[in-house]
């Protein structure tokens, strides 16, 4: 069995929390009836504070899906992936977590390995930004010499 799974993204790149709120952008009043969960989340997402923890809460979310689809995949249960492993099925719960953040690249590697997988992580230009900026500007360098008096 020879296949990769890339971390925060789908097939095409995006995050499916991003394809959820482009479609939910895009859709047509008339085509879809909004639930009241609809049009809460629509209401919260114009919070651009709301909205990028919304987004970040999605890269969590596909790291746990992926896990778990793998792990289902190679027919483990959450303690036989530990055993493999040599952690305890708590840590496969955690990481199994929507919610769970604190994923170091040592262990997804240790369990992309165990589960026959690749582990990718992509970095991305914000979509708005407008390039680096320096906190402060360079301060103007001048030497100072001090006058030496000889006698």
């Amino acid at each position: 069995m020879d296949f990769s799974v890339e971390f925060y993204g789908s097939e095409n790149g995006a995050s499916p929390v991003r394809q959820f709120l482009d479609e939910l952008k895009a859709s047509d009043p008339d085509e879809m009836k909004k639930t009241n969960c609809d049009h809460y989340l629509e209401e919260q997402l114009q919070d651009p504070a709301f909205a990028a923890r919304f987004e970040h809460s999605g890269e969590a979310w596909d790291v746990a899906l992926q896990i778990t689809a793998l792990r289902l995949q190679a027919g483990l249960s959450q303690k036989e992936l530990a055993k493999l492993l040599k952690t305890s099925q708590q840590q496969i719960s955690r990481l199994e977590s929507a919610s769970y953040e604190g994923h170091s690249l040592s262990m997804l590697r240790r369990v992309a390995e165990v589960l026959h997988a690749r582990v990718r992580v992509i970095f991305e230009p914000v979509e708005n930004g407008t390039g680096m900026h320096v906190a402060e500007a360079p301060a103007a360098y001048s030497a100072k010499r001090s006058a030496i008096k000889r006698s």
